[in-house]
């Protein structure tokens, strides 16, 4: 194990982990690792409020018409659960693809920001879209090489891991991107009341949905409502509930094997004719060619 604690060290760490895999769900809460040997197409999922580091490779994520790219100098932050589009932009068998998401528990922030008031950076947030991508510091990359050196290591990891990734959410909260995840964190503010209606959505997602409702549930006007959610999302909470839904039932198809009509009517879908229009738009392919193209995919 290479004992550098940069890109190069994480991407070696990485690359020992996932052998013979292209993800691998390490032991450690919220933490996957991901290798790729070529580039990838498009591909539409929800990512969770997350931090993702790359190795090893190129990356680019969409977010409505706003897009990103990032590589093992930077890291991508998401605090909110966003329908994105991302694709492997450089791999190959040689240099593979070797990056990580970290999923970010907004609990353990919360009692960062209560226990450590004067420490949190305070600064105003002007940027309300739930997604950035920022130059990754040498203290930041260091922590995520000590916590890679507990995967598979489940008794050091289980007593190590929680500190080490509270050590990330401090620096995060310390940084540059420390007030967007405060807006997200703290009661009150506007970031935070929309989150926590997503949350409510994430669960009811398969029901008619309701925008003057959603409203009151964040405690804003109809108007404020549409204006921070867009803000936040870069789509309207009805553009939202649909990428939910749809992202939903690829995973149902692919994982659960349930054909499309069946896969349609679970998330909320009346109409088979709509759903395959809709999925179509939205993965470039009818669904069970979708399907098949995923299952068919080189690993």
């Amino acid at each position: 194990m290479s004992n550098d604690r940069g890109p190069l060290g994480l991407a070696a760490r990485i690359e020992q982990a996932t052998e013979g895999t292209n993800r691998l769900d390490t032991d450690i809460q919220g933490l996957s690792l991901h290798r790729w040997h070529h580039p990838t197409d498009p591909t539409s999922y929800m990512l969770a409020p997350s931090i993702c580091l790359i190795g090893q490779g190129r990356k680019q994520v969409v977010v409505g018409e706003d897009t990103f790219f990032y590589d093992a100098s930077q890291f991508l932050i998401t605090s909110i659960d966003l329908p994105v589009v991302s694709r492997i932009l450089e791999a190959s068998e040689d240099q593979p693809y070797l990056g990580l998401t970290m999923e970010i528990d907004f609990r353990a922030l919360s009692q960062l920001i209560l226990e450590n008031p004067a420490h949190i950076a305070r600064q105003p947030f002007d940027k309300s879209l739930g997604i950035a991508v920022n130059t990754i510091d040498a203290p930041l990359m260091d922590a995520f090489n000590r916590l890679l050196d507990l995967v598979g290591e489940p008794e050091d990891s289980a007593a190590l891991g929680p500190l080490i990734q509270r050590e990330i959410l401090y620096r995060l909260l310390k940084g540059e991107q420390g007030p967007r995840l405060r807006n997200m964190a703290a009661s009150g503010q506007n970031g935070y009341r929309v989150s926590k209606t997503i949350e409510w959505l994430k669960e009811h997602y398969k029901e008619s949905m309701k925008v003057d409702e959603m409203a009151s549930r964040a405690g804003l006007s109809v108007s404020a409502f549409h204006h921070h959610f867009r803000a936040m999302t870069a789509m309207t909470p009805l553009q939202y509930q649909k990428r939910m839904r749809l992202s939903e039932a690829r995973r149902l198809m692919l994982t659960e094997h349930l054909d499309a009509s069946r896969a349609a009517f679970q998330v909320g879908y009346e109409s088979p004719s709509q759903f395959s229009r809709e999925y179509s738009r939205m993965f470039g392919a009818p669904p069970m060619q979708d399907i098949r193209k995923l299952v068919q995919q080189p690993a």
